[in-house]
């Protein structure tokens, strides 16, 4: 069954709950009400990477979420570190983390692939063109499924050559990411073409391109729940390793649907 990684931003800046879980007793408390929710995994990031964003210092992104990864590991919640650099993933796992989620698949921080070969864990490898205060001006494609998928195949190709298992590695086509509007539908149409039979993470959640779809582009993140059930719901269908969600909830309530309408088509066939 697809998991559910429960987002936890501990951010002052992030695009939809930016301020909401800063301070340690406030983030595991969200944290562990992921858990009881139904998240299979508590996504936690330092650092927004929300349209726009600046970066923050290294020191400032690991006193954010180490004290936060080490409280919900020892409640024994499976956690996650959303970060691009090496040393916070590092860090991060020392502190009890089981997979590192990197928005840059590697591409911003150099050690970042040594790092992980290093590591005993699973890499979420996104695709990525550039650093959120200039990615709106990478959404240039001609054919953006096979470019995702190209560029993709040679994070791939580096994540092997510097010791990173296949088998450890997810990709995630970077919904949002160097893509405005438009250039994501395809590559949630075609997640078979890109994904090369690899592990796939989606991560919609409330993201602008839906707020397009719906046509309230200009609404605040929480109003395009919906949609992003919508898309949670044909991710699970189309049997992705994972969805990245806000509402777990809701997202649970999805999974558990679509495995209920599975069961009753083998059922009867």
């Amino acid at each position: 069954m697809t998991l559910v990684v429960g987002i936890l931003n501990v951010t002052p800046d992030s695009f939809s709950d930016g301020g909401l879980w800063e301070g340690r007793d406030a983030a595991v408390a969200r944290g562990v009400e992921l858990a009881e929710a139904g998240a299979d995994i508590v996504d936690v990031g330092g650092e927004s990477t929300r349209p726009g964003a600046q970066r923050v210092t290294p020191d400032e992104e690991l006193a954010r979420v180490l004290p936060v990864i080490g409280a919900l590991s020892a409640r024994g919640i499976r956690v996650s570190v959303d970060t691009m650099r090496g040393a916070t993933a590092r860090a991060a796992v020392e502190a009890g983390a089981s997979l590192v989620n990197d928005v840059s698949g590697g591409l911003a921080d150099a050690d970042m692939a040594a790092t992980v070969a290093g590591l005993d864990v699973d890499y979420v490898c996104m695709h990525w063109r550039a650093h959120s205060h200039v990615m709106d001006a990478a959404d240039v494609y001609r054919d953006v499924v096979a470019e995702v998928r190209d560029e993709l195949a040679a994070r791939v190709d580096a994540l092997e050559q510097a010791g990173v298992g296949r088998d450890r590695i997810v990709l995630d086509p970077g919904l949002g990411f160097s893509k405005v509007g438009e250039s994501n539908w395809p590559l949630l149409a075609n997640i078979p073409i890109w994904s090369a039979g690899m592990r796939v993470m989606v991560g919609a959640s409330r993201k602008r391109f839906l707020g397009m779809a719906i046509g309230r582009q200009e609404s605040n993140p929480t109003d395009r729940e919906a949609a992003t059930t919508a898309v949670t719901t044909l991710a699970v269908a189309s049997g992705v390793w994972a969805v990245r969600v806000h509402d777990v909830r809701a997202a649970r309530d999805a999974t558990a649907v679509v495995a209920a309408w599975q069961h009753a088509r083998q059922t009867e066939g």
